[in-house]
């Protein structure tokens, strides 16, 4: 599914109206309608119970004047505040206040007087709290008035749906400046908007509903750009299929070169969340020094030792070995638990280069190229790098802060300037092409912030490219099972607590939800 800015979907509005003939008030009244739908879903039979519709001046206000009507026709008691004088309203949204007013209902102002007390009465008895004050065109922060009012609205303990988007909630970039709605239910209407689906405004939305107001499809081929929320549908039609007389080596062959003295975790956290992914044959290549300790503690992965210093982490000279391994491999992994040791920086530099098959980069693996980017661009096949926030800071000569401003921006930068597909973690991981498409993650819980859970990441990406998966899509569906995964764990297992081995033994539940909704 698509997901779009403000603008966005201003400009599909407006293709919709000018060059099909839909107009504004059959949007209005189609959003209206469905979020009423979203009601009737919310409480049941609505005949007796009361809705109570905060409105601002804008289209937002519109739709709950709509809402109000059918709501008011269904049997329900409606009640209708406006935030606003209501000489302000106009257009559309104006033409339903005056069908309104015509139904012989009433719209209390709390543009003046003592709007904070009426609001206290009305709440005493309300069922519901429809939120459609401010509309995907707001940005800053609250009026003080205004924001009085939200904070009782979200002190009530009453059930409340944001209309198209919480009030308060900036529609690009999910900030919040001060207070905000925090619904329990938002119906947003066309498309999802951005600020839906990054964090902090993920938070505040509650549980989303998307609805359909009639604007053709075509038209979304041609207007919206290619960014996505990742789905279960996309991420099934993707998974590459298991023909009955298939074997191991139809699955791909990992290699992960990966750990150090007090890091063999990473290590085999990667190469097992590989084959827990699908991949057919995993080898786990370390420290020779380490290899022994890996024998031990693996079982179905193999493993290969590598040159090192003698203290635990990789020489410079096993460039050699890795690149004779990979030419019976057809994914590396390479990163997970290294090191940041002088010699395996210059690795991982001297090595990049040379790879002629499908990599991807974590940990140390990023951490070696922070100031020599460019090196990403001599790698001569389809890369991915996965860093955290601070690992893309150092890869753009920027804080962590700055990455958290906008993670979409971060992303693309990386993924124009170097080609490479950049899946930067977090909560709403987000993945950027090089082609332009752009994934959000929307799977994953705060659980999932554990030592080890990146690595667990690493291996399912890699396994999935094995498997002939693009690599784009490779790191949005690997985000997508390594979310799925985390939530299953933690709904067996509760999230505090939970641990990346957890992740990883959720990984063959997590493909087989998704197969077996089919």
């Amino acid at each position: 599914m698509r997901v779009v800015t403000a603008g966005e979907m201003r400009a599909l509005d407006k293709a919709a109206i000018e060059e099909y003939g839909i107009s504004g008030l059959v949007l209005m009244e189609n959003a209206g309608h469905q979020a009423v739908q979203l009601v009737r879903d919310v409480l049941g039979e609505v005949r007796g119970k009361v809705v109570t519709i905060f409105i601002g001046k804008g289209n937002n206000g519109g739709d709950g004047l709509v809402m109000a009507r059918h709501l008011l026709n269904m049997g329900a008691e409606v009640k209708v505040l406006s935030m606003v004088n209501l000489e302000e309203i106009s257009g559309d949204a104006a033409v339903n206040l005056d069908i309104w007013r015509k139904m012989e209902q009433k719209v209390f102002s709390l543009h003046h007087g003592d709007g904070i007390n009426i609001v206290k009465l009305v709440l005493m008895n309300t069922d519901l709290i429809v939120d459609a004050i401010y509309g995907t065109g707001f940005k800053g922060a609250i009026a003080e008035k205004v924001g009085r009012v939200i904070e009782l609205l979200n002190g009530s303990g009453k059930p409340v749906l944001a209309v198209d988007i919480p009030s308060g909630l900036e529609a690009d970039t999910g900030r919040v400046n001060g207070v905000c709605i925090r619904a329990d239910y938002t119906v947003t209407f066309g498309l999802p908007k951005l600020g839906l689906m990054l964090e902090p405004g993920a938070d505040f939305t509650g549980k989303l509903t998307v609805a359909d107001i009639s604007i053709p499809a075509v038209l979304v081929e041609k207007i919206a750009p290619p960014r996505f929320i990742t789905t279960a549908e996309l991420v099934r039609e993707w998974l590459p299929s298991r023909p009955s007389l298939a074997h191991k080596g139809d699955f791909g062959r990992v290699l992960v070169v990966a750990g150090s003295r007090g890091m063999t975790g990473a290590a085999c956290l990667t190469g097992e969340s590989a084959l827990r992914a699908g991949a057919g044959l995993v080898t786990v290549a370390v420290p020779e020094t380490l290899h022994e300790i890996m024998e031990e503690k693996l079982t179905e992965v193999m493993t290969s030792p590598l040159p090192d210093t003698g203290k635990g982490s990789l020489s410079r000279g096993a460039r050699q070995r890795i690149l004779s391994l990979l030419e019976n491999t057809d994914v590396l992994a390479i990163g997970p638990g290294l090191s940041q040791a002088g010699e395996v920086v210059t690795l991982v530099r001297e090595l990049l280069p040379h790879v002629r098959i499908p990599c991807v980069l974590d940990a140390d693996a990023l951490n070696a190229l922070a100031g020599s980017g460019d090196i990403l661009r001599k790698v001569q096949a389809p890369v991915v790098i996965t860093p955290h926030p601070g690992e893309m800071g150092r890869l753009l000569g920027v804080s962590p802060k700055e990455i958290q401003k906008d993670r979409i921006a971060a992303a693309v930068q990386a993924s124009e300037k170097w080609g490479v597909t950049a899946l930067l973690k977090g909560a709403r991981t987000v993945i950027a092409a090089p082609d332009g498409a752009i994934f959000i993650n929307p799977t994953g819980n705060p659980g999932m912030a554990t030592a080890g859970s990146g690595d667990v990441l690493t291996g399912v990406v890699a396994a999935l490219i094995a498997q002939g998966m693009e690599t784009a899509r490779a790191a949005a569906a690997g985000a997508y099972i390594h979310g799925l995964a985390g939530d299953l764990a933690a709904g067996e297992k509760g999230m505090m607590g939970l641990v990346a081995g957890d992740i990883m033994s959720a990984l063959p539940a997590a493909t087989r939800e998704l197969v077996q909704k089919q």
